[in-house]
């Protein structure tokens, strides 16, 4: 005895065509997505990417206060405390900061924005600012750092010069990145 056939009665998978390697292509909500949709989804997933990329550069750079501080009190590991700047800066957060760039572009024609936006040129300006700060004269001080570190001259005027100018570069990076981040928040019109 077979079971009566009810109309408006939902067809199971099987019914269908569909599982056991019978799929359509067109049974998959991918598929379905339009050229819209696929690049609004595109700009969302750029869009986490870039602010993701900015929490790792900007969180990785802000504990370097805390490495200073924790060399200061405890002499004795000084070296090991600019090498774990060092690693930081190199491994975690210039590559963080490439991503962001890179990321920032592709949002800007993504997301139709104007590239001659006063917003944009400034947020750039002041991107490019800190990437020439930060390779131009942080990296180069930072090696000299653990240079004399490694020596065990950490007591010596030349360190004491170093490490002043050294802490001297995190606040006007702190304020120059500020300023990015008003542009990208904000967007103001200039």
């Amino acid at each position: 005895m077979s079971r009566p056939h009810h109309e408006g009665r939902r067809q199971g998978r099987r019914a269908r065509g569909v599982g056991r390697g019978r799929e359509r292509p067109e049974d998959h909500a991918w598929v379905r997505l339009g050229a819209v949709e696929l690049m609004a989804f595109f700009y969302t997933l750029m869009k986490f990417i870039h602010i993701a990329a900015a929490i790792v550069a900007v969180g990785s750079n802000i504990t370097y206060g805390v490495w200073n501080a924790l060399g200061a009190r405890e002499p004795a590991h000084v070296s090991f405390m600019l090498k774990g700047i060092k690693f930081l800066d190199d491994r975690i957060a210039n590559p963080s900061y490439g991503v962001l760039f890179l990321t920032g572009l592709l949002l800007v024609f993504i997301g139709h924005w104007s590239i001659t936006s006063l917003w944009i040129i400034v947020a750039i300006v002041l991107f490019v600012a800190v990437a020439v700060i930060g390779f131009g004269v942080f990296s180069p001080l930072l090696k000299d750092q653990i240079r004399l570190a490694d020596a065990g001259d950490t007591s010596s005027p030349e360190f004491t010069r170093l490490s002043r100018r050294s802490r001297m570069l995190g606040p006007i990076l702190g304020v120059i990145v500020i300023g990015i981040l008003v542009m990208m928040v904000f967007k103001p019109a200039l």
